[in-house]
């Protein structure tokens, strides 16, 4: 009997951690599952499925694993592998952390696996996750499907408002022959109020198919909320500017601002400066889970490009007459 390197089927140091193993066991159980290779190579793919699985159910079990762990390295030497006298050899083994993933097997015979296997752990090794069959029926992974990812781009009011929006996205589909064909499919997107740049929305149960009658993934739109000509967001706060003139801000006044909500009047306080701030509490993002963000609107003192001739003369008069010296 062939001695098993099971840290070599993975490819994973003897000192991975079990978060590493599982990571490199999705990647490989990805590339060598037999419904994604065609007839012609499909039997070789399932062989290296199944001893993928076998060493990931001793590797990802602290039991096994510390049970293989203690044969070392010399019993690579020989062919004929025979397990220490000492050896304990236990007809049940529990699961220890990391099982019970989104990942079952189920295989012909009492366990579908190997005699090294069957040698060193009996033959109900099978671990949580793992379902033994005993109807004859080929090796099968029960996988959920993969999760897909997209990028939805919506403006600033579809965000600030919310709504719905249609999209259509295009996915690859498996074929009975093994070969990938493209598919597009429609979504009424339903996209909450107030949803920032960013945040993502899930479209559950749209992503890639499951395997073994698994339930399939999702689908994550990732949000981008495009740039507005008039608007700046940071977190939950809006940024307008807000264009007055010099006696508006020298005297004060109330203006009209036209605001994502709808129209506000908004009142300058005399003596407001260029780039002060004028917050409108509960005016900004509105939060579906919390408070909404403010809106401030930023002060941009304005002069106009020409002036009549009385508007020149009462500028001349204001020179001649205010002692006001901004540069001390």
């Amino acid at each position: 009997m062939k001695f098993r390197d099971y840290y070599e089927i993975m490819g994973v140091d003897r000192n991975a951690t079990e978060e590493e193993m599982k990571r490199v066991y999705r990647k490989l159980a990805r590339k060598y599952h037999p419904d994604l290779h065609t007839a012609k190579d499909k039997k070789e793919a399932e062989e290296k499925f199944k001893e993928l699985n076998e060493a990931y159910e001793v590797l990802r079990d602290p039991e096994k694993r510390k049970k293989y762990d203690q044969l070392g390295e010399n019993w690579k030497a020989g062919q004929n592998f025979q397990p220490p006298p000492s050896w304990d050899v236990r007809q049940d083994f529990s699961s220890g952390p990391g099982g019970g993933q989104k990942t079952s097997f189920s295989s012909a015979g009492a366990s579908g696996f190997s005699d090294f296997f069957e040698t060193l752990f009996g033959g109900r090794g099978f671990g949580k996750g793992f379902q033994s069959s005993h109807d004859g029926q080929p090796f099968v992974m029960h996988q959920q499907g993969a999760d897909h990812e997209a990028t939805l781009r919506i403006s600033l009011e579809d965000a600030y408002r919310g709504g719905v929006k249609s999209i259509t996205l295009q996915s690859q589909k498996l074929n009975p022959d093994g070969s990938l064909s493209n598919q597009e499919k429609h979504y009424d997107v339903k996209i909450p109020p107030g949803i920032l740049h960013g945040q993502k929305i899930r479209l559950a149960g749209q992503g890639g198919e499951g395997t073994g009658g698994a339930a399939k993934g999702d689908i994550y739109l990732s949000v981008e909320v495009e740039p507005h000509p008039r608007y700046r967001v940071e977190g939950r706060n809006l940024y307008i500017d807000l264009p007055v003139t010099p006696w508006e801000a020298a005297l004060g006044a109330e203006v009209k601002v036209d605001m994502l909500a709808g129209p506000v009047n908004l009142k300058v306080p005399p003596g407001t400066q260029c780039g002060q701030k004028l917050r409108l509490k509960g005016k900004g993002f509105p939060n579906v889970k919390g408070s909404p963000g403010d809106l401030y609107t930023v002060v941009q003192i304005k002069v106009p490009k020409e002036l009549s001739s009385k508007e020149k003369e009462m500028f001349e008069e204001l020179r001649r007459t205010s002692a006001f010296n901004p540069r001390i």
